[in-house]
């Protein structure tokens, strides 16, 4: 497969999965679960699928020091931006706390421009302003009311925590597989969940039933492990920005199981934002094309033609 289209293949059915996480984790607050509880178990399954499938590939589980330290850094991002995001549950409605931790994107390209030089291309600032207006106006449609101003902050810093994870990822340079590097960055989310479920003196609570069970089982395999390994793929295939505006489809996908699996009403509002998100989406993919796709020109030079080739800059 062609990197840029596996790169891009990658970035999306990362961002539709992980917009999974709130139809597992709010079943499993019904059935009278903690967050710390829920990321528990969500990591801890997610980590021996992990496990099982390196020692299918028969895969070496040795790291270096410097892997060691950077991985150590990617669980911690990550297992921040998990409980913040979950807790924040407790504050406002998932739909709202979802389309809060979508500012990820912005907060990576403005990041990657301000601290790495990375150049914002038109497409990409285009891209930027329509996700921006599509959750608007998603949000516009959800009709919740005022926020908590706890809710909000919780869900602002899962998202900042999101953003640098990806950025870790891809200028740490890892030389290791995704499904590795997942395998021991959630090692180490998992030390974080206990520790925080210790803090917050709420002890690990046991799963109560077979419903409980799969919904755990479902949280740690695909908002998890897919979400995560695809994302570590597309980021070394198409870079930090274009994975992070990417996953405009997470929203996409929430709306979709509200609409669905619920029966939330789907209005002229969504609609609109949907479709801003989506045009963000295929302007991140056609500006990407457009800049490395090569443009053949004739030139007519004293009575014969002269072929020349530019490239789109």
């Amino acid at each position: 497969m062609n990197n840029q289209v596996k790169g891009y293949a990658c970035a999306a059915a990362a961002a539709v999965s992980y917009g999974l996480n709130p139809l597992c984790a709010l079943f499993l607050y019904q059935d009278g679960l903690t967050a710390g509880s829920v990321l528990f178990y969500r990591f801890a399954f997610a980590a021996a699928l992990l496990a099982l499938l390196l020692l299918v590939q028969r895969k070496s589980f040795r790291v270096t020091a410097h892997e060691a330290a950077v991985l150590a850094v990617l669980g911690l991002l990550f297992a921040v931006s998990s409980i913040t995001y979950f807790v924040s549950f407790h504050y406002i409605a998932a739909g709202v706390a979802s389309t809060i931790v979508f500012m990820y994107p912005v907060m990576v390209a403005l990041i990657m421009a301000l601290f790495f030089h990375e150049r914002l291309t038109r497409p990409m600032l285009a891209a930027i302003v329509l996700t921006l207006g599509g959750i608007g106006l998603l949000y516009r449609g959800d009709g919740s009311g005022s926020l908590s101003p706890a809710g909000v902050g919780l869900a602002l810093v899962s998202a900042l925590t999101y953003a640098l994870y990806i950025i870790v990822v891809n200028r740490s340079r890892l030389v290791m597989s995704g499904v590795k590097l997942t395998f021991y960055a959630l090692l180490v989310c998992l030390a974080g969940i206990a520790l925080f479920a210790l803090c917050s003196g709420e002890p690990l609570q046991p799963l109560p039933s077979a419903h409980a069970w799969f919904f755990a089982l479902l949280l740690g395999l695909v908002p998890t492990v897919v979400s995560l390994v695809t994302m570590a793929v597309a980021i070394r295939c198409i870079g930090s920005t274009p994975t992070a505006v990417m996953g405009a489809l997470e929203p996409v996908t929430a709306l979709a199981v509200g609409t669905l699996v619920f029966s939330e009403p789907f209005g002229a509002s969504q609609a609109a934002g949907v479709g801003a998100i989506l045009l963000a989406v295929t302007a991140v993919v056609a500006g990407r094309s457009l800049r490395h796709s090569p443009v053949v020109g004739r030139v007519l030079r004293a009575g014969r033609y002269v072929w020349k080739h530019w490239r789109w800059r």
